[in-house]
């Protein structure tokens, strides 16, 4: 009997005025897998992600999370959903006025109703798995990038979620502190068995964390298995992605610069 998928895309199309963001994308996400959506900038990623977080509505298609198609959501209904899902965007989003307790505390006091000292319990411990026991009572601004993405990363587990989702959890961050968001990426995963699917464009992340991939180009998932599947996928465009091959446009770009550089 073949496991039903957590999160099911189907023909999947968006939109933003005349131009076509998303092409008939198709995914399927099994619970407790890593799916990582690479590809360039500009590719669509992050439209995806929007959509499967209930952000944003796609122009057609489906995306089914534990087999409810979330794109028929009422606003009420959208959000919800929000609440069951973990979501560490980009920036860490947290809030300057607060402190890191604060900040992971807040949708435990916004969403549930337990008591006041059930909640620093759990932010505590919240803290501590992402290694930022001792910087409960600092603000925002005095953290390091790496430390705001892991505070952002206990905020996103606060209510134990059974999906993760992490929009370019590496991004902006120098090689040995991404290597250390993406080692916590895989404790979390460990730690409670749950299903994560992170946006991202870092190569060296994606063959250390994913189980599956998807490359995005055009708004078209043109590959999609695992690490080894990717690999071994002979379509050119996977394979200049893969070995970071400029392309035709940005060749004559760098030719033109140079040639600017060299006249005299």
């Amino acid at each position: 009997m073949s496991q039903q998928p957590i999160i099911e895309i189907e023909n999947l199309e968006t939109h933003y005025g005349t131009r076509q963001i998303l092409k008939g994308v198709n995914l399927k996400i099994n619970p407790g897998e890593t799916l990582v959506i690479l590809g360039r900038s500009g590719c669509g990623k992050s439209t995806l992600l929007r959509h499967m977080v209930g952000l944003a509505k796609p122009t057609s298609g489906t995306i089914k999370i534990k087999n409810r198609d979330i794109t028929k959501f009422s606003e009420d209904e959208s959000i919800e959903i929000l609440k069951k899902l973990g979501i560490l965007f980009q920036g860490a989003a947290l809030f300057n006025s607060m402190t890191v307790a604060e900040n992971v505390a807040l949708p435990l006091r916004e969403h549930t109703e337990l008591e006041e000292s059930t909640i620093k319990i759990m932010t505590r411990i919240k803290l501590e798995l992402v290694g930022l026991s001792g910087f409960e009572d600092f603000k925002p601004a005095q953290l390091s990038g790496g430390m705001k993405k892991r505070a952002g990363l206990a905020r996103a587990i606060a209510m134990d979620p059974e999906i993760l989702f992490c929009d370019e959890p590496s991004a902006g961050l120098d090689p040995i502190v991404a290597r250390g968001i993406d080692d916590l990426i895989l404790k979390l995963k460990r730690a409670f068995r749950m299903t994560i699917v992170v946006v991202t464009h870092e190569l060296p992340s994606v063959f250390l964390i994913a189980d599956r991939i998807a490359l995005l180009h055009e708004g078209q998932v043109i590959a999609y298995g695992t690490p080894q599947e990717l690999k071994s996928n002979e379509n050119p465009i996977v394979q200049q992605f893969l070995n970071r091959e400029a392309d035709d446009e940005e060749l004559d770009r760098e030719r033109y610069l140079s040639s600017l550089v060299s006249v005299g």
